[in-house]
């Protein structure tokens, strides 16, 4: 148990912070699932992936993931889609 002040403040942030970034992961990956759902069904339509891209933009904006990473997502679902359509 923190016996400073300061000490006990940094652990409720991180508290706060950490169950944030879980909720937006959460949220993240459901999205995902539910994009990739979509593609993989060959149901996926325009709204659809841009729900996908918009919930993958959100998490990088955020600093759940970075950038990179974010535009790999982006990427990969967007290839998908354009597979299943042909």
């Amino acid at each position: 148990m923190a016996n400073i002040a300061s000490a006990e403040k940094q652990r409720r942030q991180s508290e706060k912070r950490k169950a944030r970034n879980r909720a937006g992961k959460s949220a993240l990956r459901g999205a995902l699932k539910k994009a990739r759902a979509a593609v993989q069904g060959g149901d996926a339509d325009k709204e659809t992936l841009a729900t996908g891209f918009s919930a993958i933009d959100k998490a990088a904006k955020t600093g759940l993931i970075k950038e990179n990473t974010a535009n790999r997502y982006k990427s990969r679902l967007a290839a998908a889609s354009k597979r299943s359509a042909k």
